[in-house]
């Protein structure tokens, strides 16, 4: 994602249980677009990030973006909700990364997948590290559920919001934890598939 994208970019403020979320957005192609969400991680507020990283940026918000906000909102409050695409930028990030949190998004509410599962599936099998690379700089948290993929070994893994919000949000889909690092379940979204 290239930073003066985002430095032109107005931002959407909200406080949520899991501290200060911020939606960047612009009007792109006639329509508001998201071109990055920040979550607030253990010791740094997403509201700071927003002062110090993107001091250009103007709070600013329309109907369709207050909609949003609402939805990211009631998501991290628990609710079931399904984010369509359609309302990011995905051009601005690489085809690699496109391919990886298309495949992120399809993951059921519920359900987890592996690093390298989801390599398997986007056709590049000895691809999981990239994979969490690219998942770990996720532009689009939460609209792509990327605190759905976890270690082939159970563990968490990392999360842009840190591991107590990761296994919070899955604890709240109805993914079962084993102990406070593995999750329970060994059958992986993508383990009986194919690549695509």
């Amino acid at each position: 994602m290239k930073d003066n994208e985002i430095n032109q970019a107005a931002f959407r403020l909200r406080a949520t249980s899991f501290g200060p979320v911020v939606v960047f957005w612009s009007v792109y192609r006639g329509m508001p677009k998201i071109s990055r969400i920040l979550l607030s991680m253990p010791g740094t507020s997403a509201r700071r990030s927003v002062t110090k990283s993107f001091p250009d940026s103007k709070a600013s918000s329309c109907s369709e973006i207050n909609l949003l906000v609402d939805q990211i909102e009631a998501f991290l409050n628990g609710e079931d909700i399904r984010f369509s695409l359609d309302v990011i930028r995905l051009d601005l990030c690489s085809t690699f990364q496109q391919k990886v949190l298309r495949a992120e998004h399809a993951i059921p509410r519920g359900s987890v997948s592996t690093y390298g599962l989801i390599a398997k599936f986007v056709k590049n099998p000895t691809g999981a590290r990239a994979v969490g690379t690219a998942l770990a700089t996720n532009p689009f948290p939460i609209i792509i559920p990327c605190h759905r993929a976890i270690r082939s070994d159970g563990t968490l893994g990392g999360y842009q919001g840190g591991l107590k919000m990761k296994r919070t949000l899955l604890i709240m889909e109805g993914v079962t934890f084993r102990n406070a690092d593995h999750v329970a379940t060994r059958s992986f979204f993508y383990g009986d598939q194919q690549t695509v």
